[in-house]
């Protein structure tokens, strides 16, 4: 694609002007072409971009604000980029930006405010923007009402199931009108077939007592009726208990092995338990324990106070298959040391004044990075001859 390139070079320190009045001029026609190019420095070497977010601020003339991510292009050299958008180009005259830097560990650091300016096209010399504001966030922020609005609805669908069986539990009003019917019943019988109206009264008393037999037990009966439905809920019921009757978690006794567990919800010492997934860590461990039908487990330990998981298997055949550690993005995030130099060797300064700092760093996964170069110094005890050594990745 053509992009109309805007160079911007920035060195991270708090020395340099508050703000850096550039010479770039974008125009209104410049739709998904203009484009602002970032190279970030410190201490006069590439800034590492590693588990870092880079977002754009701009203020336009108008008074519209616009935030969004910038594109990392370079990492390790500290290259970015930022195409303005449709939205943002129109809106013609000088524009405050700032680059800010958002760490993966909480940590942040504004880069640097700059100006530049959009002038307008002939061909828009008839159009005024609206005014607009978009940060990027509200997109996810809007999701997750969304999300929220439908989790609500199912609640209040689950409810009105709930009450629909509620209505049908037998209330104390409902037996006593049964009895009475049972009574108004009883008397229109009496009444019928009586012989004597002494008769007709020992026959409707009969009556009453029994409809009191009846009803007053009824009444007295203080547990909730049930409907045939829940009763076939809870006859259905899973019987295995994953946890506690409170929902917690089960305590493991210490010296347990954790492969012959069966499935649930555990807790413990980690070091104080056999097949531990660390034994160096005394802490105390959540584990999370489950089974196939056919003999296959899966255990999931996480450590409390470290924050940190390991997860592994057993197989059909009751091999276990050893503990993995989960790694995050925290751990991606490496540091770079300088190391001392001996023997005679030196930083190397290249003829333009720049200074090519030897450094490495480790990452989580054991692999190392040596960016930088020097120069002089002895290579062994068979050479006594100088050599400069150029090393940049």
């Amino acid at each position: 694609m053509i992009h109309k390139n805007g160079p911007i070079g920035f060195d991270v320190n708090a020395y340099t002007s508050s703000s850096v009045s550039t010479s770039i001029n974008f125009w209104t026609q410049d739709r998904q072409t203009a484009r602002l190019i970032f190279k970030l420095t410190k201490d006069g070497v590439p800034l590492p971009l590693a588990a870092v977010t880079g977002k754009l601020v701009l203020v336009m003339a108008d008074g519209s604000r616009f935030i969004r991510d910038v594109t990392i292009v370079d990492r390790v050299n500290g290259h970015a980029e930022y195409v303005l958008s449709d939205q943002e180009i129109k809106h013609y005259g000088n524009v405050q930006a700032e680059l800010n830097l958002y760490y993966t560990n909480d940590q942040s650091m504004s880069v640097h405010q700059f100006s530049f300016h959009i002038s307008k096209s002939l061909i828009d010399q008839d159009i005024v923007p609206i005014t607009e504001y978009y940060v990027d966030e509200f997109e996810d922020l809007r999701a997750k009402i969304n999300e929220l609005y439908e989790e609500s609805i199912q609640t209040i669908d689950d409810l009105r199931a709930k009450f629909e069986d509620l209505e049908k539990i037998e209330t104390k009003e409902g037996a006593q009108s049964k009895a009475d019917t049972a009574l108004a019943a009883a008397k229109k019988y009496t009444d019928a077939h009586a012989e004597t109206p002494a008769g007709a009264k020992d026959k409707a008393t009969a009556a009453l007592e029994a409809a009191k037999e009846y009803v007053d037990p009824h009444l007295e009966n203080k547990k909730i009726h049930v409907t045939e439905s829940d009763k076939n809920k809870w006859n259905n019921g899973q019987l295995y208990k994953m946890t506690q009757d409170s929902g917690t978690r089960k305590l493991i006794p210490d010296g347990a092995d954790l492969l012959t567990l069966p499935p649930g919800l555990y807790y413990g010492i980690n070091n104080r338990l056999l097949n531990n997934p660390d034994p160096t860590d005394t802490g105390w461990f959540n584990y999370d324990i489950s089974e196939s039908n056919s003999g296959r487990k899966m255990i999931i330990a996480v450590a409390s106070y470290k924050n940190t998981m390991w997860f592994s298997t057993v197989h059909t055949d009751g091999t276990f298959r050893g503990w993995k550690r989960v790694l995050t993005d925290a751990d991606t995030v490496t540091s770079w040391k300088v190391p001392s130099l001996s023997k005679g060797w030196k930083q190397y300064v290249s003829s333009d004044g720049f200074p090519h700092t030897l450094r490495y760093s480790k990452d989580a996964f054991g692999v190392v990075e040596i960016m930088g170069s020097i120069t002089g110094g002895v290579i062994g005890d068979r050479f006594s001859h100088q050599h400069r050594w150029l090393l940049v990745f």
